[in-house]
């Protein structure tokens, strides 16, 4: 294969795994059964956890869930019918990549966003479903035992390079969940800074 098709298939992978991951589910929900402009309320993020605030724990399952499927399909797209670099995986983790920069920097909604979370943790069941899937456990769990959903958002995908190294999955598999860790983090950045102050809110069910 030559370098022209190499840059041709990682420009597809990359610009289809972005316009998926860029689909605002949460947005899109609020302002079809609402009107609102999920956006201008509470936290302003487009994700779940922000959902909830205005239509409850059904819808915030829901859009979870959604979000989920959008870091899971461009990667299984990206694993199946791309021939660059398919043994290394790298094609699948530019595809994840570009997936969770979509779901945080939506070119729909100006380049606003959710904080990757459930894209991110899509994104690792398809390329791991036993990552993906103990990475939604330890997120539940530590959810359900603090009550803040940042908290378990952030210490789940810390765990996922760890769980990547035990599974002896791909190198690139395990620098993907460093730099989707760092960059979840990075993105609750400001639910820390709430957390230190004693100002982030709890979750009551």
């Amino acid at each position: 294969m030559d370098y022209v098709e190499i840059v041709k298939q990682l420009a597809i992978i990359a610009s289809v795994a972005y316009l998926v991951g860029s689909i605002p589910t949460g947005y899109i929900v609020v302002k079809l059964f609402t009107g609102q402009d999920i956006r201008t309320i509470g936290s302003g993020s487009t994700g779940a956890t922000n959902v909830k605030r205005v239509m409850g724990k059904k819808w915030f399952f829901t859009v979870m869930i959604l979000d989920a499927i959008k870091g899971v399909i461009p990667v299984l797209l990206a694993s199946y019918f791309g021939t660059v670099f398919t043994h290394s995986g790298l094609l699948a983790v530019v595809a994840a990549v570009c997936a969770i920069l979509g779901h945080s920097r939506s070119i729909f909604l100006g380049f606003t966003g959710g904080k990757s979370v459930a894209t991110g943790v899509g994104t690792l069941l398809a390329l791991s479903w036993q990552t993906g899937l103990l990475i939604a456990i330890i997120w539940a769990s530590i959810t359900w035992i603090t009550r803040y959903v940042s908290v378990g958002s952030m210490i789940a995908l810390a765990f996922a390079p760890v769980f990547m190294w035990i599974l002896n999955a791909p190198p690139a598999y395990t620098v993907y969940a460093i730099i989707a860790a760092i960059y979840v983090i990075y993105l609750h950045r400001e639910n820390i800074k709430r957390l230190q102050n004693g100002e982030e809110n709890k979750i009551r069910e």
